[in-house]
């Protein structure tokens, strides 16, 4: 188990691809400390660890304020006797920070850079003294594709802030042996993303949305001992949808001279 005894902070671990993440780390062995804004929803995951056997501690905290973001941290220390990885997984997007028809842009932006770029900063800040006194260990931040897309708005912004921050932390923390690292995923099928219309060739190349599991098992490779030399990068885990040109695809499609090799289908 490459976790194995790590004390891992996973934030916005109460569900969606964070809860992926505490599931895949307690698999891994590590003791997992998961924060977030419903305290039911943190509960049942907290149950779900247990339940694997796996020591576990939930903290509500909203951390776009600081202060909340170093109470988290000293909690952790204080309930597992350090800290060894941050995966810094809570965000909302437009429907979980949901702007009114009379916000002017700063408030538009700021809702979005509170809950995406001011929680991972603040967390990081506090986690970084924590990380140099066990000698090193690692920060996995969650982008997004949005941060490629301009269709995104606000929160393509803070995501493309998201991913400035991990650049930033890794060479900050790279004296001390802290790594920092990013994943940026595609279409993921979790809970917010749920009645979206029919899922199609669109959603990556295989047809299909990603799942939180996949999403977890990238994220705790950045984290691991296994990517040593890694820092500073954001993986972009999305099926292969940034790489493709859809709208070219049913011209292609018709011409065939797309395809590199004609036995194929």
């Amino acid at each position: 188990m490459k976790l194995h005894q790590k004390i891992i902070l996973v934030t916005g671990g109460n569900s969606g691809i964070g809860r992926g993440i505490a599931l895949r780390a307690a698999a891994e062995g590590a003791r997992v400390a998961i924060t977030g804004r419903d305290p039911d929803k943190g509960q049942r995951v907290t149950a779900e660890l247990e339940a694997l056997g796996t020591p576990t501690l939930f903290i509500a905290a909203d951390l776009g304020h600081e202060a909340e973001a170093a109470g988290v941290i000293t909690e952790v220390i204080k309930h597992f006797g350090g800290l060894d990885i941050v995966i810094n997984n809570a965000g909302a997007g437009t429907r979980r920070a949901p702007v009114e028809a009379a916000d002017g842009p700063a408030a538009r932006l700021h809702k979005l850079m509170h809950a995406n770029l001011h929680a991972a900063y603040h967390v990081s800040a506090f986690a970084l003294p924590a990380l140099k006194a066990r000698g090193g260990g690692s920060i996995v931040n969650i982008s997004s594709t949005a941060a490629m897309h301009g269709t995104w708005g606000n929160y393509g912004i803070t995501k493309a802030a998201v991913e400035a921050l991990t650049r930033s932390l890794a060479v900050q923390g790279a004296p001390f042996g802290i790594r920092a690292n990013g994943i940026s995923p595609g279409w993921i099928e979790t809970d917010v993303t749920q009645g979206h219309p029919t899922v199609d060739r669109a959603a990556s190349l295989f047809s299909r949305m990603g799942t939180p599991d996949e999403i977890a098992r990238a994220a705790l490779f950045l984290a691991s001992d296994e990517a040593s030399f890694v820092t500073g990068q954001t993986l972009i885990v999305d099926g292969g949808m940034t790489i493709t040109d859809y709208p070219s695809q049913p011209w292609l499609d018709a011409v065939g001279a797309w395809k590199l090799f004609p036995d194929l289908p």
